[in-house]
This record gives structure tokens, sequence and C-alpha cells, in this order.
């Protein structure tokens, strides 16, 4: 029997489980498996390098060889695992079969993607990896200097983050969304208020309550024509497509291991399947919560690392602000559990507190200079 332990995956929560891994054993053979080139990248710092003027490459904190060469990995890049057998401990390769002792699916998530009509739907493009930002940035020439329009379709915590970018870059940038503000999953109406005076500030239009029914090329070579649920026309050089993202369940959900909005794990993130792992974003924890930002993942890997090492230990997560990438408006969001009953209050300006039924603060949002005071509101939060 093997005593490899596999990681599939090279974002941020496959590579952190591993240097965590490393930490407290230096021997066990560690093998990685992605399908793209490995190198490491701090994902987020993909929706605000227009406006920093940072090519794709620039992006890279450490490339893939070095990685694996201080870790001690066995890097299998540019390969997808086909499938994945829990009973004999394997994972198929077109390279072949690799066992494993421990597997760990840190397969992240992918970008929602909503029918769209027209001859040139394909060009829709989303942002979900390095190899996608390098794919916009091709597209939008980074750095001419010209006004050029982009549209966004979803205005979330990406789709708003990139329009700051853009708009921050020099683009025209339209968004637009079939709800009736932006962050509206994460804000109090006043604060999405805020944020769409900010961003509009910044020139960035808004069509809220229609959607994007096709996408044509124009006579223009290389130009677009949009055409909205409402029946208005746009015209735009790029379309991105910054709907949301769902957990990339395919290799789990195929193998049999249980599955609902993500990869269902225990408190130790093992999945249904013996021996077999998973975190990050492609995961579910505990209560059907999914928890795609960086501080859970860093605390996940973590824990895991600690009982792949021979201590098993539960992923304890606390509360974890999440600062939104918007420099127009800064904001920093701690939303409260999902299904938590209570409503938003405003006892200051730039301040929001979830309250519950019984006057219990169980979440805040914070805005423009409020954002310091993150750690003090933070203490308030009873989770």
């Amino acid at each position: 029997m093997t005593n490899t332990v596999v990681v599939i995956g090279a974002g941020l929560a496959g590579w952190t489980t591993v240097r965590e891994f490393r930490k407290r054993d230096s021997a066990t053979p560690v093998t990685l498996i992605t399908g793209d080139s490995g190198d490491f990248y701090a994902k987020p710092s993909l929706s605000n390098a227009f406006a920093q003027g940072r090519l794709p490459a620039q992006l890279i904190s450490t490339p893939a060889a070095k990685m694996a060469e201080t870790l001690g990995v066995t890097l299998v890049a540019h390969t997808r695992v086909q499938a994945l057998d829990a009973a004999t401990q394997t994972v198929v390769t077109r390279a072949g079969r690799i066992a494993f002792r421990d597997l760990v699916l840190a397969t992240g998530a992918q970008p929602i993607r909503v029918p769209v009509e027209g001859d040139a739907a394909d060009r829709v493009l989303s942002v979900n990896s390095l190899d996608d930002f390098a794919a916009l940035h091709a597209q939008l020439q980074a750095g001419s200097g010209s006004d050029r329009p982009v549209l966004i379709m979803g205005a979330g915590l990406i789709g708003c983050e990139f329009a700051n970018d853009l708009a921050s870059a020099g683009f025209r940038v339209s968004v637009v969304d079939p709800g009736m503000r932006p962050l509206a999953a994460l804000l109090p109406e006043a604060a999405s208020a805020e944020l769409r005076q900010a961003l509009e500030a910044l020139g960035v239009t808004f069509h809220f309550g229609v959607t994007v029914r096709s996408v044509d090329a124009a006579e223009n070579a290389g130009s677009l024509q949009v055409l909205l649920s409402n029946g208005l026309l746009a015209h735009a050089d790029c379309v991105l497509s910054a709907i949301g993202l769902r957990a990339d369940t395919r290799l789990a959900k195929a193998a049999g291991l249980a599955v609902e909005r993500g990869i269902v794990v225990n408190c130790q993130l093992q999945t249904s399947a013996a021996h077999i792992h998973a975190l990050g974003d492609c995961a579910q924890y505990a209560h059907g919560v999914t928890l795609p930002y960086v501080m859970p993942i860093m605390t996940a890997a973590r824990a895991l690392a600690a009982t792949l090492a021979g201590t098993p230990s539960d992923a304890v997560f606390a509360l974890m602000p999440v600062s939104v990438k918007t420099p127009a408006l800064p904001l920093v969001v701690a939303p409260p559990k999902p299904g938590t009953a209570g409503q938003w209050h405003a006892p200051e300006t730039g301040l929001w507190q979830w309250l519950d039924e019984a006057g219990v603060q169980r979440g805040f949002v914070l805005s423009g200079s409020r954002t310091a005071q993150r750690m003090a509101e933070s203490r308030r939060v009873v989770l």
C-alpha cells in the first residue's frame, strides 16, 4: 500500500495544505495534480490588477517548479484527473493510475454560466484563474489607455470588484444584473446604495432588473452587440460574466461521494469516503455552509494538514470578515450565518449590525473610514 498523499488542485487550498503538512511531516511523499501550470498566485488579485497595471505574469508570486522543490512535492501539471476510485484508493489520469494513502480534493469552483443567445455567445469570458485573467487581459489590451466599453454580467462581489478595477483603469463599464442593487446578497439596502453611488462616480453604468439576452458580433471588428432583456442594445469590446461560482463537485459526484451544494465533509474535512478529504471552494462544511474566502481556506488547510500528519483536528471557523476590493467605497462584511433570523440596524453612519430576534449581534458591515473598526466590531459578534 502506498504512503503517498495526493492533492488535486493547485490553488490556495491545495498549496496551503501541502505547505502546512510539510511543517509537520517532511518525509511522506506528496503528489500534487493540477490541470494548469501549478504556479502559485493570489486569486483575489485577479479582480484588482488592471488599475494597478499588472501583467498576468506579474501576479505569480512563486513559480510551480519552485513550489514543488521547496515543499518536496511531485508536481503533475497540465493533467486532468479523469476519475477517482475510493475503494482502490487511486485516481485515474491520462498518464495512468496514481495510488494514494490519503486524497485531498481542492478542486475549487467553476463559474456559473447562464444561456446566452447570439453568434458571439462563445466570446463571453469568465475569470476564475490566472489563465482566464490572461485571456481577459489580452482581449482588453490593458495599458492602451483607450476608453473602451466593457459589459459585466452580475453585480455581486466579483462583478463589483471588476467594475471598480476596470473603471479605474479607464474602461467604460456597464453592469447588468436581474436584481435591483449591487451586492444584494451581502449588504443592507443602504450600504448597497452607497456602493452604487461610489461606482457610478467612477463612470460605471448599472442596468438593474434586466439580463443579457444575446451577444452578437458587430460590424466593427472585435466589437460586440449585446441585447438586454428590456430591449436595450449595448455595444462592448468585451463581455465578462461574473454571475457567481459553483463548487466543482464533478469528480466527487462521479465517485459516489456525498455531494450537496459542495462536497460534504465532517468537522475533520473527511468526505463520505475514508481517506478522502475536501476543503476550499469545492467543500460544504457543517450545517451546509460553503466558505469561498481566503481566511476560511487557510484555517481549513491548517486543520487538515494536522489530521494528515497524524493529529486528528477539527476545522473551527472563527468570525472572518471579508474585505471587498472596491476602493471607490471600501467595505468589510461579516455576514450572519445562513438562516439566522434578524435584521440590519444602522446605529452610526457607515456601520450596520445584524441583530437577531433577541437583540444579539450576529454580523456587521462597515463602509468607508469605518472599515478601520473591523476588530472592535468583530469582538461584538456572537457566533
